[in-house]
């Protein structure tokens, strides 16, 4: 199968407020991203819909990372936990519409955390907002926590990692309760929270609630980042061509 070896990867930040608005971005998505072959791109979150459309027409793939909780009245979806750190508005808001725009696009995608959570509201998913609270008597998930993860055998993820459970470390207090249409549960924990999603519809389209990057070198969840980079490549060499053709 043709690709590029090195396809550009968009990747979101996290918004900075105060009297001079910025973006920041941990450095170990960027690499995580590096070590599997593709080129980073930091996004800043500016510019409305046909802004976004130019930038990811200029992008072979997307890395939706972690952040901050979603502010749901902004977003329709009803009132915001009293316990949620919200997301900047100007920053929800562009994320928005990267990830509707990439949907439709059908580029390869890979959300983590907040970035999965994000896939899943914008196609109609619902979110548990604070837990445990959200569900009583469940493990913490914040705070880097490790626990296990059980992987669905027929799904991408499951092929994409070559294994049926993981260890992963996990950072958040909100977390996907139900998905939309269209959209598949790949994992979950033992005690039934949903911990991966995916298309199975589309070539890449997947997000996992815990924080991949944060495993060690040479771990199944590397596989991850050379998943979405190998089907990037792909997506460019064919973008390409097409360019080519005309």
């Amino acid at each position: 199968m043709t690709r590029v070896e090195h396809p550009l990867i968009g990747i979101n930040g996290v918004a900075m407020a105060g009297d001079t608005p910025r973006v920041a971005l941990a450095y170990r998505y960027a690499d995580a991203v590096l070590k599997a072959g593709g080129i980073p791109v930091v996004l800043a979150p500016v510019g409305g819909p046909s802004d976004v459309a130019r930038v990811l027409g200029e992008l072979d793939g997307l890395l939706l990372s972690g952040g901050d909780d979603f502010d749901m009245e902004r977003m329709g979806l009803g009132t915001t936990h009293p316990r949620a750190q919200r997301t900047d508005g100007r920053k929800q808001d562009y994320d928005v519409l990267l990830a509707r725009a990439a949907l439709e696009r059908r580029m390869p995608v890979l959300g983590i955390c907040y970035g999965m959570q994000l896939l899943a509201l914008v196609e109609g998913g619902a979110l548990f907002q604070h837990l445990p609270e959200d569900r009583p008597a469940s493990r913490e998930h914040s705070g880097g926590v490790r626990h296990g993860v059980q992987l669905r055998a027929a799904s991408k993820l499951a092929r994409l990692t070559g294994v049926d459970q993981l260890d992963v470390i996990s950072r958040h207090h909100q977390a996907v309760a139900a998905v939309g249409p269209g959209w598949q549960v790949s994992a979950t924990d033992d005690e039934g929270l949903i911990e991966a999603i995916e298309r199975a519809d589309l070539p890449f389209m997947l997000g996992v609630q815990w924080h991949p990057e944060l495993s060690p070198e040479g771990s199944p969840h590397d596989r991850l980042f050379r998943g979405l980079v190998g089907a990037a490549g792909v997506a460019a060499a064919r973008r390409l061509d097409s360019v080519v053709a005309r």
